[in-house]
């Protein structure tokens, strides 16, 4: 006699930052708890948090963000929208289909990494109209936020399943065959793009299947601060350079509120 398997979950932790009304932060909350159940693994943990920014200028005032732990695999969502409730129903979009990619990749671990077919992340890798960010003067601009963390050594493929996993633009990690830090992100005409702190050769990668488009440019060697100069200057989503005071790669990106964010690798 087969007896149906049942999974306790975890509470939903909800964070609200500016004027979110409880209601909201319920909503979103039962919104996420609904889909931990299409999860394919237990989730061992799960979060929202919700911003609201006060500067009435920003369009898209409202971010809101999912972050599960399905059995040790992280899975996010985040979306901007000019209100609460748009910005929770876009979350719970977004997040039903990175738990549906999920168990996809999941499946399919024993026979390999899949691979998107050619256009499949297209939609989410053409750029918008405008900035996804608030275009604060960058006089104001800061690095509000520095991460720092051990980089996952990855093949290409598994960089591209991290990547879309967890909802990012790009991925900083360590190339395995090459064992340099590397950036993997939506450009070319593949929609995916490697750079590298030096270009690699024909063979030096480790083998993978996404079609890919490497940069032949090498890093470039700069301090945090010219690093924040270039990043204002070009005005592109992020940077990937050489950071002179680590000697690692990193990355500073353009955060929604129109501040810098900082990833590099622990020591």
């Amino acid at each position: 006699m087969r007896t149906k398997e049942t999974r306790t979950m975890p509470e939903v932790r909800v964070a609200v930052r500016g004027d979110v009304e409880p209601a909201s932060a319920s909503r979103a909350a039962a919104r996420v708890s609904r889909l931990m159940r299409l999860a394919h693994r237990p989730v061992l943990a799960a979060s929202v948090r919700l911003t609201k920014y006060g500067d009435p200028a920003r369009e898209r005032s409202v971010t809101a963000q999912a972050s599960l732990d399905v059995s040790g695999r992280p899975v996010r969502a985040q979306a901007a929208a000019p209100s609460v409730d748009e910005a929770i129903d876009r979350m719970d979009a977004k997040l039903r289909r990175q738990l549906e990619k999920s168990a996809l990749h999941w499946e399919a671990r024993r026979g390999g990494r899949p691979v998107p077919d050619p256009g499949e992340w297209r939609h989410e890798s053409v750029p918008a109209a405008h900035e996804p960010w608030f275009p604060r003067p960058e006089q104001e601009r800061e690095i509000v936020r520095h991460k720092s963390y051990s980089l996952a050594r990855s093949t290409v493929d598994e960089a591209f399943v991290d990547m879309h996993l967890l909802d990012y633009d790009f991925h900083l990690f360590t190339e395995a065959g090459t064992g340099q830090d590397s950036v993997l992100y939506h450009a070319g005409p593949t929609m995916h793009r490697l750079a590298q702190i030096v270009p690699p050769g024909p063979h030096d990668l480790s083998p993978f299947k996404l079609p890919l488009t490497i940069s032949r440019r090498p890093a470039p060697f700069l301090s945090t601060v010219e690093a924040v100069e270039r990043l204002g200057l070009t005005g592109l989503p992020f940077l990937f350079y050489l950071d002179a005071e680590r000697g690692r790669g990193s990355v500073l990106y353009h955060r929604y509120d129109g501040h810098y964010g900082l990833i590099t690798p622990a020591a």
